[in-house]
């Protein structure tokens, strides 16, 4: 079994899931007493939202990649950014350590490409929404159409990440707003929707929608429960 190294704490809040479902997903396929190997390094959020919020993104990439550095010499053989806005910066960690990435998008296209849609739907932090770093992925590596909300819901889906989420509080009326953006977007022709933010798997469960949902938490740490135990390689 690789040891797996998660550079998490944007927020806590999701590198818990990732933690408990990266353990659970070993003894599944395990069986007894496994548990995954795991190395953490837990950033202060608050430096990395700080950074977010004016812009500064080579400061954010420059702590990442001390973070992977830190997990690099502490034993690990694959890194798992616990976080889909961060990623934007993933080729920072890239370029700081010898040891391969887990990158999130990569994961998720993979399920879809797999489930045979070929039209999605994004939710995320504004960042994951606006910007192109995310949705180039999907558009020019996996040839996915993604399609993201309007500018209003953006807004609005940001501010329930922010305000809510990652303090780990859950509103059923913001549940029901995620609900409400899912359906549009489903209207316009998404055949599936993405959890693009490792925080909305805490409030849209299975079911919750009338489509396929693909909690990238989950597909990311599944992935990096398969490397680690070399049923797939990067």
């Amino acid at each position: 079994m690789k040891t797996i190294g998660l550079i998490g704490g944007m927020s806590f809040e999701s590198t818990i899931e990732y933690y408990r479902t990266i353990n659970q997903l070993m003894k599944e396929r395990l069986g007894g007493w496994h548990s995954a190997k795991i190395i953490m390094y837990s950033v202060d959020f608050a430096e990395i939202h700080e950074h977010q919020n004016t812009g500064n993104w080579e400061s954010a990439g420059e702590l990442l990649a001390q973070a992977g550095r830190k997990i690099e010499n502490g034993g690990a053989d694959l890194i798992v950014l616990c976080t889909n806005t961060m990623h934007k910066v993933a080729n920072y960690i890239e370029q700081a350590t010898k040891i391969p990435l887990v990158h999130i998008a990569d994961a998720t296209a993979e399920k879809i490409i797999a489930s045979g849609i070929k039209k999605v739907g994004l939710l995320g932090t504004k960042y994951t929404m606006e910007q192109d770093f995310y949705k180039d992925r999907l558009r020019d590596k996996y040839a996915l159409e993604v399609i993201v909300p309007n500018s209003a819901d953006i807004a609005i889906i940001n501010e329930v990440i922010f305000s809510e989420l990652v303090l780990g509080k859950i509103n059923s009326e913001s549940q029901k707003a995620y609900v409400k953006i899912i359906n549009k977007l489903l209207k316009q022709g998404a055949e599936g929707i993405i959890l693009g933010c490792t925080e909305i798997g805490l409030l849209i469960k299975e079911g919750a929608v009338p489509c396929p949902i693909f909690d990238t938490t989950y597909l990311h740490s599944e992935k990096a429960v398969e490397i680690a135990l070399d049923t797939v390689r990067l």
